[in-house]
């Protein structure tokens, strides 16, 4: 049954709110990070000394440049590891469209539910995201202990990861809060299930970008599933 809900939402990837959905994500975390990038490169160039005397040499003139190169390498690396949890963020500003249109394709007639607070929608958002990026990290340097498990660990924490987000994520929209997080404790290995099938995208550069929309839109097709 899960797999149902999964095809069903491939199968409405070319809907325009998707796309937009997805556009606006990947639009907004590149901004983002090009603005970061903007910012430290910036903040080297106004604070980093323009010469440093090192003995046996003396002064040196060409630090700082040095300096603001390898910041901005920096950043570009760290944008790869950022992109997808960045973009995963932003894009859960914009899932309620998806779980709209999921709901106004599959399940017609159902009165359209109460906008979700913006406070409470950024604080859920940067909770995530920080979770998101400390878990992995514990993540890697887990698999970096036991190479062997590497692939279990970052399938089962994401897969944790990803149900529990975009569950309560459509669930809030039909139950509030508290009848959201009583339904996910009540069906919690089906969802857990469902978020280790979202976390396959994410082993896969350019689709991972795709898990967002993916999975508010497969979860969505579960919450009324399981809802019946």
């Amino acid at each position: 049954m899960i797999f149902t809900d999964f095809f069903k939402a491939l199968g409405q990837l070319p809907d325009p709110r998707f796309r937009g959905v997805l556009l606006k994500g990947i639009g907004l975390a590149l901004g983002a990070l090009f603005g970061l990038t903007f910012l430290l490169v910036s903040a080297i160039q106004m604070f980093f000394p323009e010469t440093i005397s090192f003995p046996l040499i003396g002064e040196v003139d060409w630090t700082r440049n040095v300096v603001s190169v390898g910041g901005f390498f920096l950043m570009i690396g760290l944008s790869v590891f950022l992109m997808v949890p960045v973009a995963s963020a932003i894009t859960s500003f914009f899932l309620d469209d998806v779980a709209q249109a999921v709901e106004d394709e599959s399940y017609p007639g159902l009165p359209v539910p109460p906008p979700v607070p913006f406070k409470e929608a950024l604080g859920d958002t940067f909770a995530f995201l920080g979770t998101m990026i400390l878990l992995n990290i514990v993540a890697l340097m887990l698999s970096l202990l036991l190479p062997f498990f590497g692939f279990a660990i970052f399938y089962v924490l994401n897969g944790y990861l990803l149900g529990r987000e975009y569950f309560q994520m459509v669930a809030m929209r039909r139950l509030g809060r508290e009848g959201a997080i009583k339904m996910r404790k009540a069906h919690s290995m089906e969802i857990w299930f469902a978020g280790c099938l979202m976390a396959v995208p994410l082993s896969f550069p350019l689709i991972n970008l795709l898990v967002p929309v993916l999975g508010a839109a497969t979860f969505t097709h579960l919450f009324h599933r399981l809802s019946d």
